[in-house]
């Protein structure tokens, strides 16, 4: 039996998400000072914009407007994906705290895909 989700908060998608954005948010502590404004800032942003997306989408009043903040969500997520590997090839990120980040992009990836694919159709 599936429990209903009464709350964007009991969505497992939305906790993963915030655990990225918290895991994020450690990493970029040891990126240069001169990067605060840019790249810190950037993925940071990025990050926060995949469960703010999720939770934005969940408590619209149609499957469709949930759908639209769903590929939004994901569409951050490349963001963050892709911030990732910037951060790798300037030095900034060891490759194997990155290799852990896109684990857990890949893992909320596939959360993103099947919700949106478990949404009834119009």
């Amino acid at each position: 039996m599936t429990e209903k989700v009464m709350s964007y908060r009991d969505l497992k998608v939305w906790q993963k998400g915030i655990e990225l954005v918290k895991l994020i948010y450690l990493l970029t502590r040891d990126f240069p000072k001169h990067e605060t404004y840019g790249l810190t800032s950037q993925i940071q942003r990025s990050a926060v914009s995949v469960p703010s997306n999720i939770a934005e989408g969940q408590t619209r009043n149609s499957t469709a407007d949930f759908q639209r903040f769903l590929f939004i969500a994901q569409g951050s997520l490349s963001e963050v994906d892709t911030q990732i590997v910037i951060a790798q090839e300037l030095g900034y990120l060891e490759r194997a705290k990155g290799q852990d980040v896109e684990a857990r992009i890949l893992e909320l990836r596939k959360m993103l895909y099947a919700l949106i694919n478990s949404l009834p159709k119009k």
